[in-house]
């Protein structure tokens, strides 16, 4: 009977430090208090600058948000964090896992003590050439661990964007053998800890086209893809909705325009109560012309600012968007 109750209450002790750590909607609204009805840069100058920024993640405390800083031809990413704090986010500073290798595509679980991300770090000693899916955890202290490489998910192929659900399913792209295009999205079930073979979602959230992101609810009812090629697209990567009924997806529905442009749309994650959509676009100022000529001084602010072409960090509310 000891032993009973105190695993009963153990079990009590880690919801209510679970709950605690979970962002309420009302953190994020303050978090992201410029989103409206069209999407929004994310703090520009501070987040959202001249540089290269994408994959925006909010950590489970509800007030640090970590993203990625890219080299212009995105082929280095590092993974960077930022809080707010009185109104005010801090001056970024590169994760202490990062900053070496090519590392993207942060996510948390619920209680913040375990993080997944992609990254093209040597496996075993070994250089890849390939993004592999790799996890990290809190040490007792708070600080972070050393990375660890999640095997049971490798392939010869890339693996993009993991996110979890409530019962710790892994959601993920890859270019993997057995997909039906150039990169779909899987999921593998955990048991007992371990990763179980990774299944393919089909049609019709997979296509003949790529679908490279794929943001789920913990609840493994929503679906937000980032994809392109699937025949109704409006850019080069556009961002897709899909909601599953029973034990089926129904076919992802383009978003439109009212978040989609010509440029890439991508890197979709949506806030606990589903009421915000953070995302990453490189939407420019100009495709082929602009309205009138631009003296030196204003074109020089707008190649050095955000929504210069290179990506940026957008938010939106999702009201009437699905």
């Amino acid at each position: 009977m000891r032993t009973r109750c105190l695993a009963v209450l153990a079990a009590l002790i880690c919801s209510a430090e679970a709950a605690a750590e979970a962002p309420s909607p009302d953190v994020w609204s303050q978090l992201f208090a410029s989103a409206g009805n069209v999407p929004t840069l994310l703090a520009p100058g501070v987040i959202s600058t001249g540089d290269d920024e994408s994959h925006p993640s909010v950590a489970p405390d509800g007030r640090t948000l970590f993203y990625l800083k890219n080299t212009p031809s995105f082929d280095l990413w590092t993974i960077v964090y930022t809080g707010l704090r009185q109104g005010t986010w801090s001056s970024p500073k590169t994760a202490p896992f990062s900053g070496q290798f090519a590392d993207a595509d942060l996510v948390f679980t619920a209680d913040g003590r375990r993080a997944y991300f992609v990254s093209k770090r040597p496996v075993n000693g070994t250089p890849r050439t390939d993004t592999e899916i790799w996890t990290i955890e809190r040490t007792p202290n708070g600080r972070w661990g050393e990375p660890r490489h999640v095997a049971e998910l490798s392939s010869p192929g890339d693996e993009w964007f993991p996110t979890l659900t409530a019962q710790g399913t892994l959601y993920f792209g890859s270019t993997r053998p057995g997909g039906l295009g150039g990169c779909d999205i899987w999921r593998s079930r955990l048991v007992d800890g371990v990763f179980q073979p990774p299944e393919n979602l089909g049609a019709p959230i997979n296509s003949t086209g790529e679908e490279i992101e794929a943001f789920v609810t913990p609840d493994e009812r929503l679906l937000v893809i980032a994809a392109r090629n699937r025949g109704d697209e409006v850019g080069a990567y556009d961002l897709y909705v899909s909601r599953r009924q029973g034990d089926r997806w129904e076919a992802p529905r383009n978003l439109g325009t009212r978040v989609n442009s010509p440029a890439w749309e991508f890197s979709p994650r949506l806030s606990p109560d589903g009421a915000l959509l953070l995302f990453t676009s490189n939407r420019g100022f100009g495709s082929t012309a602009l309205d009138k000529p631009l003296p030196f001084e204003e074109l020089e602010r707008r190649l050095h600012a955000p929504g210069n072409g290179l990506r940026d960090i957008y938010v939106i509310r999702t009201d009437e968007l699905w």
